[in-house]
């Protein structure tokens, strides 16, 4: 990885200095914009889980650094005794705040988008979640030397096949997500887990898990393998659309992108040692 890097580096290098001075302009195509829809409910365990949040953006071309963000229109969540919870926007922001949502383990909830002509809805059941139980921080040998190994433990559910979300997030960098099933630990102690060489003391690291339900296990799988396949490769073909399970009911080709989702998530802080 080190030689690829140099190799690379020195590419530009040679570039940069280089007496040709041709501005390139790259036409790439640029598909009509499409809805994305963030709709990822977490209770916190020990909270009320009445303050909620759904996003709306759309897709843009290549080379923009602004995402553009969906304003005007109508959200709501619609529980199995069509109580109506309404998200509303702040202004010009979209962002979607509802403030008296009421989550309940196991009930189904109905999301509702409509914008632009077209109404978007997606049926989904609030998934429970273990708690965290404990800590443990290593040290171990890595491909660099020596890292840092944080592991979470909790507890699998043995009456019924689980699926978990796992998340870490060191403050000084992007988050890390990874998804894991109980097939060989049914009923036992299950873990999360990071290692990265960077990690020092006194870093602050985030850590979550969710329960999931097989269709969002397998979604987030592929959008995982998705997000890491290109290796940071300039060169890398673009991935293929992932289809959440939000669909347009007024027409069915014009697809969002973007998935509704609802748990409860357990999380620690923790100060690295």
């Amino acid at each position: 990885m080190k030689s690829i890097i140099q190799y690379l580096a020195l590419i530009l290098f040679t570039i940069s200095f280089s007496s040709c001075e041709d501005v390139v302009d790259v036409d790439l195509n640029t598909a009509k914009p499409r809805l994305v829809i963030d709709a990822s409910i977490k209770w916190q365990k020990g909270t009320s889980g009445n303050e909620q949040k759904i996003k709306l953006s759309t897709t843009t071309d290549y080379f923009s650094n602004v995402i553009p963000v969906v304003s005007g229109a109508t959200v709501f969540i619609t529980n199995s005794s069509n109580a109506v919870f309404d998200f509303i926007e702040v202004p010009s922001t979209g962002e979607y705040v509802c403030s008296n949502f009421n989550p309940v383990v196991n009930e189904t909830y109905i999301l509702t988008v409509q914008v632009g002509g077209n109404t978007y809805t997606a049926t989904q059941k609030l998934m429970a979640t273990p708690v965290i139980e404990s800590i443990e921080q290593t040290a171990v040998e890595g491909f660099e030397g020596e890292e840092t190994q944080v592991k979470f433990f909790f507890q699998d559910n043995g009456l019924e096949t689980n699926f978990y979300l796992i998340q870490f997030n060191n403050i000084n960098a992007f988050p890390e997500y990874g998804v894991i099933e109980d097939d060989f630990f049914q009923g036992n102690e299950m873990f999360g887990l990071i290692r990265n060489a960077d990690i020092k003391a006194g870093d602050e690291l985030y850590m979550s898990v969710q329960g999931i339900d097989e269709r969002y296990f397998n979604y987030m799988n592929k959008l995982i393998a998705i997000a890491g396949s290109s290796g940071g490769s300039p060169f890398a073909t673009p991935p293929a659309t992932l289809r959440g399970n939000i669909v347009n009911q007024t027409n069915q080709k014009n697809y969002p992108l973007g998935y509704f989702h609802l748990s409860e998530i357990d999380s620690r802080n923790y100060i690295i040692e």
